[in-house]
């Protein structure tokens, strides 16, 4: 660190008295100092580096940053502050080196970068060499149909069950991003014969010619499915008449909420809660009946949060004795994280995705204004 300490006097009158052009010469040293050996500093030696370049980097021009990014970008070893910095530079061409390629950015700080900055910045985020479920999350909320094109795009990403079920919504109505979403590798078997059912025959022909079931497998499911939306068969079965009797009353009432759905799952009463979903989400029985009994969890979670159900109630609801397995604790644990972070709004998208999918409402009869409970 000899050559590095000898700069010190040279850096402070640099930062606290030099021009532009002065701060970026020195910034251009120091950081050709830091890339030859950084792979040997130890912590406190990059915290000092940190430090130096952080304070020469500010107020210098764009080109200048642009570069510092470019040389950074690619470093195993590197300032952790400059990093964030410049990934969250407002300028794309400083942040879109560091996005696509820095792997000292961790996926919280993508995700609040996701968050939070362009869709210039969205779409280098998306580009990286892989991608966790956090940062997916955000980038099919918040993305451009060209950020999503990317993102499904890539191979390295992984999607979350909520995060590949949003990405289905919203590649209704659009043959190219429907095309992407169906042939990855990775989609959950019912999404892609949700995605197949609202496919054009093009497509569709398409994605069942490259998928590695048979055809005749594929169309028999997809036409399951549709046939099943279309009946809604259970929609007027007698084992949820009498629920029927019990929930309507509270809904027309405005009463039926979270707490009436706790008393329902409370006592272990399956019609009841079944049903008191459906009005709240305004889904058939089917589907909530079929969440609550199959393996998975996430289409419950989704429905919790649509009917704006506390966690306490969704718990409930996770642990239902209708199941086919029980859940275990540490998957609880997963589903509170996956719970809090997906949003009303998300929700709501997701449901709305299924409730296109029925030709007929989930209760006989409601008020024009049930979708605002």
């Amino acid at each position: 660190m000899t050559a590095q300490l000898a700069l010190i006097p040279e850096l402070e009158l640099a930062i606290t008295h030099g021009s532009p052009k002065r701060r970026a010469e020195m910034l251009s040293a120091v950081t050709d100092l830091f890339i030859d050996g950084s792979v040997g500093f130890t912590d406190a030696e990059i915290a000092l580096f940190d430090d130096v370049i952080t304070r020469l980097a500010l107020e210098i021009e764009i080109s200048v940053r642009s570069l510092l990014a470019q040389r950074l970008a690619s470093i195993a070893k590197g300032p952790p502050n400059v990093i964030r910095m410049l990934a969250n530079d407002d300028e794309i061409s400083v942040a879109y080196p560091i996005l696509v390629q820095s792997e000292l950015l961790d996926e919280a700080a993508l995700a609040q970068c996701a968050r939070s900055k362009t869709q210039d910045h969205l779409l280098a985020i998306s580009r990286r060499k892989t991608l966790g479920e956090i940062v997916t999350d955000v980038l099919v909320e918040r993305g451009s149909r060209q950020v999503l094109l990317s993102t499904a795009m890539n191979p390295g990403a992984k999607f979350s069950s909520i995060g590949f079920s949003r990405l289905v919504t919203r590649s209704a109505g659009d043959e190219a991003l429907t095309a992407c979403v169906g042939s990855r590798p990775d989609i959950p078997h019912r999404l892609f014969l949700a995605l197949l059912a609202n496919a054009s025959d093009l497509v569709r022909s398409k994605l069942i010619a490259e998928h590695r079931h048979t055809r005749r497998d594929i169309e028999h499911a997809v036409a399951t499915v549709t046939d099943e939306i279309r009946n809604d068969a259970d929609a007027n079965s007698p084992y949820y008449e009498e629920a029927r009797a019990a929930v309507q009353p509270k809904f027309d009432s405005g009463e039926l909420d979270d707490a009436a759905v706790l008393s329902f799952a409370e006592d272990r009463k399956f019609a009841e809660t079944t049903i008191a979903l459906a009005y709240l989400c305004n889904v058939s029985a089917d589907v909530v009946e079929q969440a609550l009994t199959q393996d998975q969890f996430d289409m419950i979670l989704v429905l919790a949060k649509a009917a704006k159900l506390s966690w306490a109630t969704t718990k409930i609801l996770l642990s239902f004795p209708a199941r086919k397995r029980r859940i275990a604790s540490g998957e609880i644990e997963q589903c509170l994280a996956s719970f809090e972070r997906l949003n009303f709004a998300t929700a709501q998208h997701i449901i709305e995705f299924y409730r296109m999918r029925h030709a007929q409402p989930a209760r006989s009869r409601a008020p024009a204004s049930a979708s605002a409970h």
